[in-house]
């Protein structure tokens, strides 16, 4: 496995940083790669929670500019192939991992690096951190979803707002807006963090990957289509040995020991 990526593994979950502090953790070609292959890595071991959080003093900022950059070329790069080659297919496998992917934002998180956060299915974020659509000070859009994510999270008015100024958005304001779960102190993030993923590793994992694609699937759905997918995925989750758990469990008054079936 690269350097660029670590991974720990704890039970039922695994905890992937990415690894290059000395760069902000901006992405390279071999960390894109890396992390492609942590994430599929867990979903084909088994685990039942992902942890994604950053080395160093962020979390992470985007595309590492010196490796596209135009007067170190023959020509100007086509960025279009480095969304479809790197940044669309990690958008695409965070969202549809069937278990939940936590983001522990411990430092800044700009361009790119705010998009994949944002990507993730519960973003929390230490007081310090901010969040940055920094595209528009070189002349870029926002992309890994980010022009996708943003409207849908914070409305036309603030997604324009922060991705025409690149203003940073502090972590407490993201909370106050909705951009994100929750802001915490600095020295509780990882804490919370890791508590929260271990909390998923024990639950009911069907359940957990149903209710992510539903919502997902909300924001293209009509009402009526939405109506018939929330039948479909409660005769799945009523068929399996965790709902059975679950309701024993509730019945018999103690905490219930899903395995995620």
């Amino acid at each position: 496995m690269s350097e660029t990526i670590q991974i720990t593994q704890h039970e039922g979950w695994h905890e992937i940083t990415l690894n290059r502090p000395d760069r902000l953790n901006s992405f390279n070609d071999e960390m894109h790669l890396a992390l492609r292959a942590a994430l599929e890595a867990a979903r084909d071991g088994g685990a039942r929670c992902v942890l994604l959080t950053g080395a160093g003093r962020g979390f992470c900022a985007g595309q590492d500019l010196g490796d596209r950059d135009p007067s170190k070329m023959d020509g100007p790069p086509d960025l279009s192939q480095t969304v479809r080659n790197f940044y669309a297919p990690l958008v695409r496998l965070i969202r549809s991992l069937d278990f939940p992917v936590i983001c522990a934002v411990n430092g800044v998180a700009a361009g790119a690096g705010a998009n994949v956060a944002l990507a993730c299915d519960m973003v929390l974020a230490a007081e310090s951190a901010k969040f940055i659509q920094s595209f528009a000070k070189v002349g870029l859009i926002p992309d890994t979803g980010g022009s996708w994510h943003l409207p849908r999270l914070l409305g036309e008015a603030r997604a324009k707002g922060l991705a025409l100024t690149a203003q940073p958005l502090p972590a407490k304001q993201a909370e106050d807006w909705g951009l994100i779960w929750k802001a915490l102190p600095d020295g509780s993030l990882m804490d919370e963090a890791r508590k929260l993923a271990a909390q998923f590793a024990a639950g009911p994992t069907l359940g957990y990957a149903l209710t992510k694609q539903a919502i997902q699937a909300a924001a293209v759905d009509t009402l009526s289509d939405h109506l018939e997918m929330e039948a479909d995925f409660m005769k799945r989750c009523g068929e399996s040995a965790d709902y059975a758990e679950g309701v024993s469990a509730f019945l018999e008054k103690r905490a219930p020991n899903f395995k995620g079936e």
